[in-house]
């Protein structure tokens, strides 16, 4: 198969690994250039995965003299609008790792030079390409529950990591919510409309800024999303997919984030006069997928390529994704309710 793609790497750090993994098992594809501003990271990069290609610290530099027409962008969060801005000016498609940038402002931009130059920009949103949260989608979709009223999500967990995260302002919120914001886009089919955020820093906590959050979105479709999530709550941890709870005018759809999903709606039959009524059990079904998580995410967006369609996880798409991780920090950080139309201006 001829070579269709030639991948620059940005960033030659831990998730860089998965990248470049994925890259070397696509026959139409080649990586034609390292890039990070520690050469020494590009070269421990190419011997430890057995790659010839060369080693360069400036981007451009890198696009000029390996032609390349697509950049991965595996560099830090405060690095994503400078690559894929610069990326997609020299004429390359983008696919990063979250987030998309760090500022309103700087995603807009991207979105804004993503069409004028005709360049696609994906983010990694891996895990919308689980089967589970797929055949959770397809309950709501299907119509089994009825019209959407709330979705809720819960998200405890006791993370231990060290590091930076340890020492930011917002670990949750800026680091780990965008997850489970995005799935919450993706089983309701909606975008955010508005959001109030409580943030705060519970006893205990080994954090230096605020590891929990209570946000309450309303949703272009007329329901609410509320989250509710901690990265210091110590015993009877969620899973990292959230616990969930979807309730519509027929029935409730709930998924723990480890098994199926599953719903449970009004039975068949006159239940009149009854204070509480009789339910039935519908099962979620398995929803096949030939790739999941990070493969999946990817396989999308080359795929999307070849079909000259945006991918599921566009910047046009994901923006929506982006606000409501930003609007909820401004919401937190004013105390009022933030309008996503106004904070996407």
């Amino acid at each position: 198969m001829a070579i269709q793609h030639k991948v620059i790497v940005a960033g030659c750090g831990g998730m860089a690994n998965t990248w470049v993994d994925y890259a070397k098992k696509r026959p139409d594809t080649e990586i034609v250039g390292l890039v990070d501003i520690k050469e020494e990271f590009a070269r421990a990069m190419a011997e430890r995965k057995e790659l010839s290609c060369p080693v360069f610290t400036d981007l451009k530099e890198a696009i000029r003299a390996t032609g390349a027409n697509l950049v991965f962008d595996v560099t830090i969060p405060a690095s994503h609008y400078a690559i894929g801005t610069a990326a997609m000016e020299l004429g390359c498609n983008v696919f990063g790792e979250k987030p998309l940038a760090e500022s309103m402002g700087e995603c807009l931009d991207i979105v804004r030079l993503s069409e004028q130059t005709g360049r696609t920009h994906a983010v990694m949103q891996n895990r919308r390409y689980d089967p589970r949260i797929r055949s959770l989608r397809k309950l709501i979709e299907d119509g089994t529950i009825g019209k959407l009223g709330f979705i809720g999500a819960d998200f405890f967990i006791g993370a231990h990591f060290g590091g930076f995260r340890d020492a930011m302002e917002s670990p949750l919120l800026l680091d780990m919510a965008i997850h489970t914001f995005d799935q919450a886009r993706l089983i309701s089919g909606a975008n955010p409309v508005s959001v109030y955020c409580h943030e705060f820093n519970p006893p205990g906590s080994w954090y230096a800024g605020n590891a929990m959050a209570i946000c309450i979105f309303e949703m272009s479709d007329g329901s609410v999303f509320n989250y509710r999530g901690s990265w210091c709550s110590e015993g009877v941890t969620t899973s990292w997919e959230a616990e969930w709870r979807v309730t519509g005018e027929k029935g409730t759809a709930i998924w723990d984030g480890r098994g199926e999903p599953y719903a449970e709606i009004v039975a068949a039959g006159d239940q009149t006069g009854k204070f509480i009524r009789e339910y039935e059990r519908v099962g979620g079904g398995t929803t096949e997928m030939s790739a999941t998580f990070h493969q999946g995410c990817l396989d999308e967006m080359f795929t999307a390529l070849a079909e000259e369609r945006k991918p599921e996880t566009d910047c046009s798409d994901n923006i929506y994704s982006m606000a409501m991780v930003l609007a909820s920090l401004e919401s937190a950080k004013t105390g009022r309710k933030v309008l996503i139309s106004d904070f996407m201006k």
